[in-house]
């Protein structure tokens, strides 16, 4: 197989993505007396399986697989205790959803088997195919291609005799899919032609920009690279439309299944040697919910404002107004890495790093570290691997013993594109991660002399071009206000949490002590440093500077936004300021300063980082502080 074939295989799964089965019950039939009470009692029980169903659907609809898993096994359990098949049998295979989007696919397969058992059992000819169809996905999942045509030409066959004509789609594209990673194009191109036929005639917009996205990742592997342009240029104009009336939720959520169209068009262009256009092409899909969040809140009437997307031009006079150097980077399915550096002056430069080699055209290989740095298609690349052994190593290198995974990595990120950035140190450098690169230490990566990335340049970090001109544009519109008006926050009496365990923080203390010196005011401190004072300063403070521990994953509710800075409880609050209560507020500061552990972390998705710091953003702060680590409270402060 070609390299370029190599490169869109991750693509084709958008098809072989699973649906949620609906649940379906049967009308109760009263009888008696009797059959009253007990179907009563039935009724009761069914609607909580009901409301534990629909939980799941909504959990899994934006990623928490997990509790979905759970939702549904319990809605299993009331289900068989009162002899609900249908619910039993959707049950079981929203369990298989759940296993597959967790990545267990042999339990996924056993859940799908099960529920086909009870759907044949039960004549439920649609739940049939759509059992055949998900166990097809599964082995599809774990490279038996051959076995997953099977399961799909069953599926397929079923659809077209009862007349589904998006199941016969679904189980079309997923054919595609097989016939593709068995490297038979021309026949998957057929099968994606004919799902993207059936979409368009019974208005499936999802199926359509699904198939759409399908077709022009197989045409990328044929090298038909204009046609694939073409194609997938289409399915993203179909998801964008879909986007329209999506919570923000919603659009995090889709944006890692998105993500594959972006990079299969980003490498269609690149192919062909458009490197600007491609530019345009990863910001387009990078940060949108967050974008939205930001243009909303400067909307003077608070309606919500249309989805806009930067041109190249925009991204020129972000460089300019911001006097900055952009670089941004693409994974392209774990072989390639795409870097643009965008200068102050607007000149825009593509560089690219191959892992494994490999032979696209236009594209220019850089050496990097030894052996590959990619293992394959289902095993976490070396690359991710080589980000978290970097973070673990920074306890390290604080010892002063050399890191050489800090080198490795500036290898990879900066070597090729060092000739490309500012001279001057204190010329600033803006870099867009993607991915796993949200967790990279730029500040500490060190070139071969052991020189810190730091010490050479002036560095800032952002999920999107697009969203740095909108934080800059909410920090020009803010009114200027005397540092004594900060609100500085040490060492707080710490809340009682279950199972966590909340030291005090002597450093921390001093920390606020002493800035509080440096801008002759008074920081708030142990008992006074109350969440409901907190909450009160925080809307006018100028600066923000919290001193204290930080919870990397607390969250209130399932689909609330990840992360706790803590204070201290009272007055009806717990001393927990959640990321959902940042994001409530109104706040006029510059600057934040998230003095805590693991604050810059957050669920990584493909609208970036969600966590503290994008709900300071998002509430108003156009430049935040934070750390990538448990950071130990004496050198912090």
């Amino acid at each position: 197989m070609n390299r370029l074939g190599w490169l869109v295989i991750l693509a084709v799964t958008l098809v072989g993505m699973p649906f949620i089965a609906s649940a379906k019950a049967s009308t109760p039939i009263y009888q008696s007396t009797t059959e009253t009470k007990q179907t009563s009692n039935t009724n009761v029980q069914w609607a909580e399986a009901e409301r534990l169903f629909q939980q799941g659907i909504q959990q899994y609809q934006v990623s928490q697989f997990q509790l979905a898993l759970e939702s549904w096994q319990q809605a299993l359990e009331i289900y068989r205790a009162i002899g609900d098949r249908q619910g039993e049998a959707t049950s079981l295979g929203n369990l298989g959803l759940a296993y597959y989007a967790l990545g267990d696919y042999p339990r996924s397969i056993d859940f799908h088997q099960q529920s086909l058992e009870i759907d044949r059992q039960i004549g439920d000819r649609q739940g049939e195919a759509t059992s055949l169809d998900n166990l097809g996905n599964a082995y599809y999942a774990l490279g038996e291609y051959q076995r997953a045509i099977d399961f799909h030409q069953q599926s397929l066959d079923i659809a077209r005799q009862i007349g589904d004509r998006q199941g016969e789609a679904y189980s079309l594209g997923n054919l595609g899919n097989a016939y593709y990673s068995l490297g038979d194009y021309p026949r998957a191109i057929d099968f994606h032609q004919q799902s993207l036929d059936i979409a368009r005639q019974i208005g499936d917009r999802q199926g359509e920009a699904t198939s759409l996205n399908n077709l022009g990742a197989a045409l990328l592997n044929i090298n038909q690279f204009a046609a694939a342009e073409t194609t997938l240029i289409q399915s993203i104009e179909v998801f964008e439309f879909l986007r329209v009336d999506l919570s923000d939720a919603q659009i995090i959520s889709i944006a890692d299944t998105q993500a594959s169209t972006y990079a299969n068009l980003e490498t269609a262009l690149v192919a062909q040697g458009k490197h600007t256009e491609a530019l345009a092409i990863t910001e387009r899909g990078r940060a949108q919910a967050f974008a939205l969040q930001l243009a909303l809140r400067q909307n003077s009437d608070n309606t919500k404002p249309p989805i806009t997307y930067p041109s190249i031009a925009d991204i020129q006079r972000i460089a300019a107004e911001q006097n900055a150097t952009l670089v941004t980077y693409s994974l392209i399915f774990d072989q390639s890495l795409y870097i643009w550096v965008v200068s102050p002056t607007g000149d825009i430069q593509f560089r690219s790093v191959e892992f494994n080699g490999g032979d696209t055209p236009n594209v220019n290989p850089i050496a990097t570290i030894d052996g590959p740095v990619y293992r394959g298609d289902s095993a976490p690349s070396e690359l991710d691997t080589l980000v978290a052994d970097s973070r673990s190593g920074i306890a390290v290198v604080g010892g002063g013993i050399p890191d050489e995974r800090l080198k490795d990595l500036h290898q990879i990120l900066i070597d090729p594109i060092a000739d490309l950035l500012p001279a001057d140190s204190e010329a600033n450098v803006v870099f867009v991660p993607q991915g796993s690169l949200f967790l990279v230490p730029f500040a500490a990566l060190q070139d071969a002399d052991g020189t810190y990335l730091i010490e050479k340049h002036t560095i800032t970090t952002t999920p999107s071009i697009q969203v740095l001109g909108l934080a800059a544009d909410e920090a020009a519109g803010s009114a200027s206000q005397p540092a004594s008006n900060a609100l500085v926050v040490g060492n707080p009496v710490m809340p009682s949490i279950p199972d966590i365990t909340l030291s005090p923080l002597p450093g921390a203390e001093a920390e606020a002590v002493a800035i509080g010196e440096l801008l002759n005011l008074s920081p708030l401190l142990g008992n006074q440093a109350t969440e409901a004072q907190i909450k009160q300063q925080m809307p006018t403070a100028p600066l923000i500077h919290l001193a204290t521990h930080g919870l990397l994953s607390y969250r209130d509710s399932p689909f609330e936004v990840p992360g706790a800075v803590v204070l201290t409880p009272g007055n009806g609050e717990d001393g927990l300021l959640t990321a959902g209560e940042i994001l409530d507020m109104d706040l006029q500061a510059q600057l934040a300063i998230l003095s805590a552990c693991d604050t810059g972390r957050g669920q990584i998705t493909g609208d970036g980082v969600v966590g503290l710091s994008r709900s300071l953003i998002t509430a108003g702060v156009p430049s935040v502080v934070v750390s990538l680590w448990a950071v130990p409270d004496a050198p912090t402060a």
